[in-house]
């Protein structure tokens, strides 16, 4: 599983012109299931994101996670995160999880965050999103399963 995070004061997505999530201060997060991934995988980052330590202390240091400060996450799918240019210009994506596959994983991310006691809103899978952010910093941290044994 692939997830880009960004530190937000607020970000929204609509779909059709109608906002289909919304957050305050939080994380915006990216989110693609790529091939091979399962359950324990998507459990797995669901949990290193919720633990990530990029909000401020009192110091003014990245030292809290999300769990920490009663921020939100707003969780959109982004298959083009497998994006694969080696072959040159034009992207690939055929390492990403097929739609029906990528959309289970995907609301099973939402949902591991959610049972670890933060407050997830979600884009809507497949469709096309206008998505907008404030973002804090700016922080922006790549993260991938496939990094971390």
């Amino acid at each position: 599983m692939r997830v880009l995070a960004q530190r937000v004061s607020e970000a929204s997505v609509r779909v059709d012109g109608d906002i289909v999530g919304q957050i305050g201060e939080g994380l915006l997060l990216l989110v693609c299931a790529m091939q091979g991934d399962d359950a324990a995988a998507v459990d797995k980052m669901a949990a290193r994101v919720a633990k990530l330590r990029i909000f401020r202390d009192g110091d003014g240091r990245m030292n809290r996670a999300l769990t920490e400060t009663g921020g939100s996450a707003l969780v959109v799918s982004q298959f083009t995160l497998a994006a694969d240019l080696r072959s040159g210009n034009r992207p690939g994506f055929s390492q990403a999880a097929p739609p029906e596959r990528g959309e289970a994983l995907y609301l099973r991310f939402a949902e591991s965050l959610r049972a670890q006691g933060i407050a997830v809103e979600t884009g809507r899978f497949g469709a096309d999103m206008k998505v907008s952010l404030l973002n804090d910093g700016p922080v922006t941290i790549w993260m991938d399963s496939a990094d971390r044994a």
